[in-house]
């Protein structure tokens, strides 16, 4: 584990520049990023550079004996492009363009843009891209966040005709992909085809979500552009970029692809309340958890590392870890001592092996003013500094476990094509793409079993047991996929709703659930959105399942598959179906969470699956790394749990580390 500081030279004097370095040292810090925003002051004039003040901040940090990661600084363009080019500007749905006084603010196909923005890397790259100090690159900064990730400017309009002819060739391709003769959409050139944006009152969702696609793919390719740039400038250096977490509108695993791993913003007070909505279950089933009032939630924290280890499949950074108070929440609460270390652990729980906290010293100015920092606006030390140096004292056994694999046997695949779909189509308004998983993400860190978000390309055969609880939109490569991961030992479970769209976007016409009916061995005969209050009562063989089933349920007709379970009237609920060596399980009901853990609980028997931990109280979560159990308390009293068959006490707020034997 190694520990670094987010840094902004920039913006302080440049006499206190070396006073910060040599603090930074002292206090146990190995990686400082800088000049992420800092292109009005690398390039303070069209084609005029200054670098005088970025080689001193380098050459001082390194000096000190900190590693540099350099930022490009395209998230936050300067005013003179925004004034002489204000065609650059970001277009949103509703045909407004953002003004400069912020950050991504501009629009990714924009020709000039792209110019300026290869530019400055170029510049930057020939600079310093054999620089002995600069040890890795972060690309631009959180791409998609500010509500940045779409426009709907012309030259996206262009571009998005271009990208259309690539993917169906021929207009007929496209009108039948769209099912376009509903409403006389048909379109006869591509010229008729303009973004789906708020000018339209209902959209046709084959449309939208292409343009959701499209869209993604221009900041993938914006972001190619760049990692080509300082590849073939910094030999030896990484390149990254920083998520942000459970972000919706880029298809991050495509954005990882290219890049040597990922790093991400880790806010626990701030990310799980901005998700916490479109995460938890409706009011009625939810169970009160006593965390610590500082804390956020552990377990929708925990989902983002485990998204963010799924993106490149193996360990990450996190890029920005808070380290005391934030400033865009709703509430921002203050910070304790020892709840920046809590945080830290659970992030080496997850898989992270480097962590830099956002940022070094608070700012004086600006958007961010009420943003702590590890120094306070008047240099002192802010609270998440003592918890810094009680992480150095433990520096050693960090790196010892951040050496060691994530243990994990179970894999919940995503789909941000299926995550779009639904936001657009969700057929009863409260359901989500993320809390569908993220019931069965909850129950299995309370239940101590770990498990990794992976997309449906992924290699499953590492995993004993993957979850898709909505696998919607179903191409004959997916589900040739599934087979064979199935055939050759595995067990899949799918969740209702899925098989029902084709890729782009259209019901299928095949009997549901579509492609994947022969895998799962069934047939859905019906399906229907259900009021909280009615439901269909239960008849099961797996311990502990009871009714009633409500929310969204679906009746199977079980054609090759076993039923396990069925509907007070008759209908079969819940299949399983062998297939090879393996088997899948078909879940005909979105399940409570009484129901979710009662499947889990059977399908990780099946599978020889051992727990973590027995009597996981609430607020305790486990994980382990190689041979140790990591324990984490986010509670404001002792909690137990017995491992091994031995009971193990953790204080309030506090960690555990216990050496078990692999399984």
């Amino acid at each position: 584990m190694k520990f670094g500081v987010c840094y902004y030279p920039e913006q302080w004097p440049e006499e206190r520049w070396a006073t910060d370095a040599r603090m930074m040292r002292e206090t146990g810090l190995e990686i400082v990023r800088i000049a992420e925003f800092a292109w009005a002051k690398m390039e303070p004039a069209d084609g005029r550079f200054d670098w005088t003040w970025l080689d001193k901040a380098i050459e001082t940090l390194a000096t000190a004996g900190l590693d540099v990661v350099p930022g490009t600084p395209t998230a936050a363009p300067p005013a003179w492009l925004s004034h002489a080019h204000p065609d650059v500007l970001r277009v949103d749905a509703n045909g407004r363009a953002r003004q400069h006084g912020t950050r991504r603010h501009t629009c990714p196909n924009n020709p000039t843009y792209r110019h300026y923005s290869r530019r400055i890397v170029q510049e930057m790259v020939q600079r310093y891209g054999r620089e002995p100090g600069i040890i890795g690159w972060q690309i631009d900064n959180e791409f998609g966040g500010g509500k940045s990730g779409r426009c709907y400017c012309s030259h996206c309009a262009a571009a998005f005709r271009d990208w259309l002819q690539k993917r169906y060739s021929h207009i007929r391709a496209l009108n039948d992909a769209w099912g376009t003769v509903f409403w006389s959409q048909t379109y006869s050139d591509w010229a008729e085809i303009m973004p789906p944006d708020d000018r339209i009152d209902k959209k046709n969702p084959s449309h939208l979500l292409d343009y959701y696609r499209f869209c993604s793919d221009s900041i993938v390719v914006y972001q190619q552009e760049q990692v080509d740039i300082i590849r073939s400038g910094t030999p030896g250096r990484f390149v990254t970029h920083n998520f942000m977490g459970l972000f919706r509108d880029v298809n991050q695993f495509d954005l990882a692809a290219p890049l040597d791993f990922v790093t991400w913003d880790n806010y626990p007070t701030g990310n799980p309340e901005r998700w916490h909505g479109r995460l938890q279950p409706p009011t009625e089933q939810r169970e009160p958890i006593d965390y610590a009032h500082d804390v956020g939630d552990p377990i929708i924290t925990g989902m983002a590392h485990d998204l963010m280890a799924g993106l490149r499949q193996r360990p990450f950074w996190i890029m920005e870890q808070q380290c005391g108070h934030i400033n865009w929440g709703e509430l921002n609460p203050g910070i304790r001592p020892g709840t920046v270390r809590l945080w830290c652990w659970h992030a080496l729980a997850h898989g992270a092996d480097a962590i830099l906290f956002f940022r070094w010293r608070a700012s004086l100015f600006a958007q961010e003013q009420y943003h702590s920092g590890l120094l306070r606006h008047d240099g002192r030390a802010d609270v998440g500094m003592a918890d810094l140096q009680t992480m150095v004292a433990e520096q050693e056994q960090m790196r010892q476990l951040t050496a060691q694999p994530v243990h994990t046997q179970v894999a919940i695949l995503c789909q941000y094509d299926d995550l779009w779909a639904l936001q657009e189509q969700p057929h009863r308004a409260d359901f989500d793409y993320w809390r569908h998983s993220y019931a069965f993400y909850h129950t299995l860190q309370r239940m101590g079993v770990p498990a990794i978000l992976l997309p449906v390309t992924a290699d499953l055969s590492p995993y004993k047991l993957v979850l898709a609880p909505t696998l919607h939109l179903v191409t004959p490569e997916i589900a040739a996929a599934l087979q064979q991961y199935v055939a050759a030992g595995g067990h899949l479970l799918l969740g209702v709703r899925s098989g029902f769209k084709t890729g782009s976007n259209l019901v299928t016409d095949a009997p549901l659930p579509g492609l994947l009916r022969e895998l799962a061995g069934v047939t859905v005969t019906d399906w229907q959105a259900m009021p909280m209050a009615a439901g269909w009562e239960l008849r099961s063989e797996i311990p502990g399942l009871e009714g009633p089933a409500t929310y969204w349920v679906e009746s199977l007709q079980a054609d090759t598959a076993v039923p396990l379970a069925h509907y007070a009237h008759g209908a079969t609920a819940i299949t399983e179906n062998k297939v090879g060596d393996g088997r899948v399980t078909s879940l005909g009901f979105y399940p409570t969470g009484a129901q979710v853990t009662a499947v889990l609980r059977h399908l990780i028997s099946q599978n020889n699956i051992t727990p973590l931990a027995d009597n996981l109280p609430p607020g305790l979560v486990a994980a382990r790394r190689g041979g140790v159990t990591i324990l984490i308390n986010f509670a404001e009293r002792p909690l137990t749990a017995i491992i091994n068959g031995q009971p193990i006490t953790v204080a309030a707020r506090d960690i555990a580390l216990i050496e078990t034997t692999k399984t």
